[in-house]
């Protein structure tokens, strides 16, 4: 049977009868998304209150140093993602979806709180500061294993005409979880005063993941698992060591999803959580004025999500792809530049045009990965590559834009690294098959 009789196959007879009850769409993207906006919210409040961090935890008479010191925690937390993707990858693929997505909240969920309860350097020194870095590797373990599982879950579950729209409502909840890191610490900022914050109110957004993610455990527990693996367990194929099958079947899809998530990872990071900092550091904007700013290009990338996702199934995966990361490499020098000029509506364009460009390439690139990849080692293989792409591009894109600009002494040095993520994917586009409408691989 060819691919273009696979596409238009009815979707009946794509996949043998189950005997469970299959769940709404509605249910099992609530539950993806729910658990992405509890994990993303908890790994990127780190980030948005990084300069408070830097303060409390790495002291310092340099403050660009004790800034430096927060985001190499920051870019730490990243290296942790690889092994934790391999890990719940593993749970996933070999034990079930639901079971590896329940355990990544609980952990992130224990980790973040834990960071809110701590004592600062002033009464523990060095030991606060190992102790930060310790709860930021935990976080990092756990995110690990979120995305590429959330993904998984929504793609097996989807129609095959919708499965781009409806696995990008999962990224969603990575820029809702931001969206709302970003309004915590606006909110904290407009709220308390600078010793206040501080003094003890820092805590708070910390403390918060306690009550969002308990709902986010509950919604999960409460699933069932894809038809995809039922299917694939009751013929007894699961894999004894999905990462070995993974690598010795599929290491070619993994490099290309390494490649294609370039823009998503690096551009993410840089367009959100540093540019929060860029724009009071270099754009002149006040705390409220540049999380304002990071908060509304937020909703645009939430809103232009699920139209990237409807535009893939649609059109196919690469024109989107195409067209997204083309748009970020040509406009990444001038909406810097529109960001470092000072008024509050040139950082609002600029990071905004920024983010759209970003979150046109996500919404059909996991759609992309998991089209990629056969059943039996597709949560390993969505794990391995994203959080790949994350430890070298994203985690350390602070970083490495906050060094760009202390070597350089040019405030738009990082715009060069965003465009660099940006030719990256899409140079990697070329290499990707059109997967528009095909059935899922199971081997």
């Amino acid at each position: 049977m060819t691919t273009n009789d696979r596409a238009v196959q009815p979707e009946s007879d794509a996949r043998a009868p189950s005997t469970n009850p299959k769940q709404s769409p509605l249910t099992v993207i609530r539950a993806a998304v729910v658990g992405t906006i509890v994990e993303y919210y908890d790994f990127g409040i780190y980030g948005y209150m990084a300069t408070t961090i830097a303060a409390l935890f790495f002291v310092s008479d340099d403050p660009t140093a004790a800034l430096l010191g927060t985001f190499a925690a920051f870019a730490v937390a990243f290296f942790l993602r690889v092994p934790g993707g391999i890990f719940f990858g593993h749970i996933g693929d070999k034990y079930g979806r639901k079971n590896a997505l329940s355990w990544t909240i609980l952990l992130m969920v224990i980790a973040t709180a834990g960071i809110g309860l701590l004592p600062t350097y002033v009464t523990l020194g060095v030991w606060a500061t190992s102790v930060l870095v310790l709860c930021r590797c935990l976080q990092g373990f756990a995110a690990g294993g979120e995305l590429g599982g959330a993904n998984a879950f929504v793609s097996e579950s989807a129609p095959t005409r919708w499965r781009a729209t409806q696995t990008s409502m999962v990224n969603t909840g990575t820029y809702i979880g931001s969206l709302l890191a970003s309004l915590c610490a606006l909110a904290l900022n407009s709220v308390f005063t600078d010793e206040q914050i501080l003094s003890w109110a820092w805590r708070i957004p910390f403390l918060l993941s306690l009550v969002i993610g308990g709902v986010g455990i509950w919604i999960r527990n409460r699933l069932d698992d894809t038809p995809e693996f039922k299917e694939l367990e009751d013929k007894g194929e699961t894999k004894k060591l999905p990462l070995s099958e993974l690598l010795s079947t599929s290491g070619g899809s993994v490099v290309k999803i390494i490649l294609l998530g370039a823009l998503i990872t690096g551009g993410y990071y840089i367009a959100s959580v540093y540019a929060a900092t860029y724009l009071r550091t270099e754009g002149g904007q006040t705390s409220q004025a540049a999380f304002l700013s990071t908060s509304l290009a937020l909703v645009l990338g939430v809103i232009t999500l699920p139209i990237s996702g409807y535009m893939a199934d649609r059109y196919g995966r690469k024109p989107v792809l195409f067209a997204g990361s083309f748009a970020a490499i040509v406009l990444g020098v001038p909406m810097f530049m529109m960001m470092a000029g000072g008024t509050l509506w040139q950082a609002v364009v600029g990071q905004s045009v920024l983010f759209i460009a970003v979150s046109v390439v996500n919404g059909a690139s996991y759609v992309t990965y998991v089209e990629m990849l056969k059943t039996s080692v597709r949560y390993t293989g969505l794990a391995l590559g994203n959080n790949t792409t994350n430890m070298l591009l994203g985690g350390t894109a602070p970083f490495i834009a906050t060094y760009l600009i202390s070597l350089t002494g040019n405030p738009l040095a990082p715009a060069g690294y965003f465009v660099f993520c940006a030719v990256i994917t899409f140079a990697t586009v070329f290499f990707v098959t059109e997967t528009k409408g095909t059935e899922l691989k199971t081997e």
